[in-house]
């Protein structure tokens, strides 16, 4: 659980967060809708890869993953660092890599219809 999920936090839910939160939160959800890009940021939550490494793991060719990569990285769920020649790619820290465990770990009770917990 994490500390501000207690019932004293509640009011937090009672208050609208700012509009530009919440058009940065849909734009990424949306960038998330797509299954390759879900994918990809999956693998770079396990650590940086460069564009060759990923078009492997996804099954698609290169531009195709240098086009996700360019869009997850506007969106700010991606960084990226220089090595050499090469683009090392990498989820954008915790709150990237919880909202990816959260979805998919809710897919997972809806698929298997397992209950919920809070």
């Amino acid at each position: 659980m994490y500390a501000h999920d207690n019932g004293a936090s509640a009011q937090r839910w009672q208050q609208l967060p700012p509009a530009e939160q919440v058009t940065a939160a849909a734009d990424a959800f949306r960038l998330l809708a797509d299954p390759t890009r879900l994918r990809m940021l999956w693998l770079l939550c396990g650590g940086e890869q460069d564009v060759t490494t990923l078009a492997a793991h996804v099954g698609i060719a290169r531009p195709a993953v240098s086009q996700h990569l360019a869009k997850l990285r506007l969106s700010g769920l991606v960084t990226t660092r220089r090595d050499g020649r090469r683009a090392l790619y990498s989820a954008r820290g915790g709150h990237v890599r919880r909202l990816l465990t959260e979805a998919v770990d809710a897919a997972e009770h809806h698929l298997t219809q397992a209950p919920d917990h809070d």
